[in-house]
């Protein structure tokens, strides 16, 4: 437990919080440290091994992220809990996450517990019931946890049509005089009226266990056992039945995607674009994967992938309102920070050794590779929902003061190698996010290789001159990757063609080139605005401005690509393919022949002195 609280500290001056005076009395034993603002809400909470190390690595006069260098710019006082450990620091802190939630802190926001199948304790007729959530009472056996309330359902579904267990309360069992509905439709063998005796409920109970525990070959052997003890007795009805089992078990069997050496594992992937991350939880019990649970936890501050799966894992098990089933293996595809000190925490509270492990084989490595795709998915069907797209384009009509939501939005980037091979890239989102159909390329000819302000221009020119002669759609928002001069360009070409109802928007990577703080700018009135990270028009501004890159780049590779391939003899008119061979055959390569002069080359067959002097300046680019 904590052993003391310092109070909050009074040395604030007129210039902000008094950092030096501040560390050079705090303590360098594990705890917990809380930053606050001036008006006492709480900003940030985070444990430390070290409270002196780490809260001083804030107040670094260099190397600080913008995002944290903004959370340092904020804070007016800071206060400490000294723990015990570094684990007690870990679960205080996660204890403070949930019931604080920090602006700056990672933020779970789904906090329901997960579903469970209760097999009840009824010593002759117990049921197989959903529950919500695993308490201590009662008397019977748990299953799970699953990651959904359809998975559950599923395994019940399977269980009654295999086993035709019960699943009604204690009290309506107890009340029935004649069989219920499940009876009439073989879900059920109406125990509740005698029926079946309790000897041979208790076999279909412990074969459901043995199905929940993924140990299906052996429930396959003892109902082939009984199925040819019963043939043998002549009760030909029940080796019927045992033979239906036999079936629908096989069949499931044959269902699952995923059955392998067993063990129970959470595996937890992450991925993370246009200022979005999404975490992907899978369930493994009993060597089965139960199903899959995704995640969109909230983040302010620049982090990486091992901090943020460390922040994550820390609420996923110590921040929920009830407490989490931990399994023996946490599988993650990147080690989170302080992992030692995570393995540590999980054993302690689980009173068992529990492992967090990256670098797996086999099976576990399977499942790891499920789980980073599922991530990345799972991410991009959240970032094309129609429902995601629809809020970011409300937040962007009011950061723009738009009058109208826009249903069509340009934008447009340049891409080279060394001012070689420029292309330009359109690309366009609607209502529904990308509209690919409408996505153009512009091959860039014409310009200084490198003048990305010309190539600007060009393709502003081309695109939108069509528009003006009733050619092509008409957008309610242009984009413009690049600052200043890039803008100023695309200002200059809507003014040569009277374009002044369309917004245009330059997108600048701001004086970090850090995503996320990015610059809009306005070339009409030049207004700059400044926009909040976690901003859903900033996140919507980043996915159409890295959509317009990537596509760029893939135009432009495809078109380097190309050229190679190309001969440099090809387009030079009067040289077919019969004398670009009789050409290479004779000089034996084009760099050869590039080094050769006009009259060397006059000398090839079919060559005449008036083409040799063609190929040679061709070659020479005169």
């Amino acid at each position: 437990m904590p052993t003391r609280s310092d109070t909050p500290s009074q040395d604030s001056n007129e210039k902000g919080f008094d950092s030096k005076a501040f560390l050079k009395r705090l303590t360098e034993r594990p705890g917990v440290y809380r930053m606050y603002d001036d008006s006492g809400n709480m900003l940030y909470v985070g444990k430390a091994r070290n409270l002196k190390k780490r809260v001083g690595s804030y107040f670094r006069k260099s190397g600080l992220a913008p995002k944290t260098a903004a959370l340092v710019a904020r804070i007016h006082h800071i206060e400490v809990t000294v723990t015990g450990s570094e684990t007690e620091a870990l679960l205080l802190e996660q204890n403070l996450i949930k019931s604080e939630r920090p602006p700056y802190n990672i933020l779970l926001r789904d906090d329901k517990s997960y579903p469970y199948i209760y097999l009840s304790g009824h010593s002759d007729y117990p049921s197989l019931t959903f529950r919500r959530g695993r308490t201590r009472k009662g008397e019977g056996t748990w299953f799970g946890p699953y990651p959904s309330s359809g998975a559950v359902k599923e395994s019940l579904n399977i269980l009654q049509k295999i086993f035709r267990i019960r699943d009604c309360s204690e009290s309506y069992f107890k009340n029935r005089n004649r069989p219920c509905l499940q009876y009439q439709i073989n879900r059920c063998t109406a125990p509740c009226v005698g029926h079946i005796i309790p000897e041979d409920y208790l076999a279909d109970v412990r074969h459901a266990t043995m199905f929940l525990e993924g140990k299906n070959p052996a429930i396959i052997r003892d109902l082939m056992d009984t199925m040819e003890q019963a043939a043998a007795n002549l009760e030909f009805e029940k080796a019927a039945t045992c033979r239906d089992q036999i079936n629908h078990l096989r069949h499931v069997q044959e269902q699952q995607a995923i059955d392998s050496e067993g063990g129970d594992a959470d595996v937890i992937a992450m991925a993370q674009d246009a200022g979005i991350v999404c975490v992907v939880v899978i369930i493994v019990r009993g060597g089965r994967v139960l199903g899959t649970k995704d995640y969109f936890p909230r983040f302010s501050l620049e982090q990486s992938d091992e901090e943020l799966l460390s922040a994550f894992l820390g609420q996923f098990y110590f921040g929920s309102a009830t407490r989490r089933e931990i399994p023996r293996d946490v599988l993650v595809t990147a080690m989170p920070d302080e992992h030692e000190l995570l393995a540590q925490a999980l054993s302690e509270q689980a009173g068992r050794e529990t492992r967090v492990r990256q670098n797996v084989r086999g099976e576990r490595r399977k499942w790891l590779e499920l789980a980073q795709t599922n991530a990345r998915q799972t991410l991009l069907t959240h970032l094309a929902s129609k429902e995601t797209v629809y809020r970011r384009l409300l937040a962007l009509r009011d950061l723009l003061d738009l009058p109208e939501t826009p249903s069509r939005m340009e934008c447009f980037d340049i891409s080279h190698s060394h001012g070689e091979n420029t292309v330009a890239s359109c690309v366009v989102f609607d209502e529904n996010g990308p509209l690919k159909s409408d996505y153009r390329l512009y091959n860039i000819e014409g310009i200084t290789g490198g003048d990305d302000y010309a190539a600007m221009k060009q393709v502003l020119t081309r695109r939108y001159r069509r528009m003006v002669n009733g050619e092509g759609k008409r957008p309610d928002l242009v984009l413009i990757d690049g600052g200043k001069g890039q803008l100023r360009m695309a200002r200059e070409v809507f003014e040569e063609l009277h374009i002044r109802d369309i917004p245009l928007i330059g997108v600048a990577k701001g004086v970090t080139r850090r995503a996320g703080m990015e610059q809009l700018i306005d070339a009409l009135t030049g207004r700059v605005f400044r926009v909040p990270p976690d901003s859903p028009a900033l996140h919507l501004i980043q996915h159409i401005r890295d959509e317009s890159h990537r596509f760029a780049i893939t135009g432009h590779r495809a078109r380097r690509d190309k050229k190679r391939r190309q001969s440099a003899l090809e387009g030079i008119e009067g040289v077919g393919p019969k004398r670009r061979r009789d050409l290479i055959r004779y000089f034996g390569s084009v760099r050869t022949l590039r080094d050769a002069g006009v009259d060397e080359i006059a000398k090839v067959q079919g060559i005449s002195k008036t083409l040799a002097e063609s190929i040679y300046a061709a070659l020479h680019d005169e």
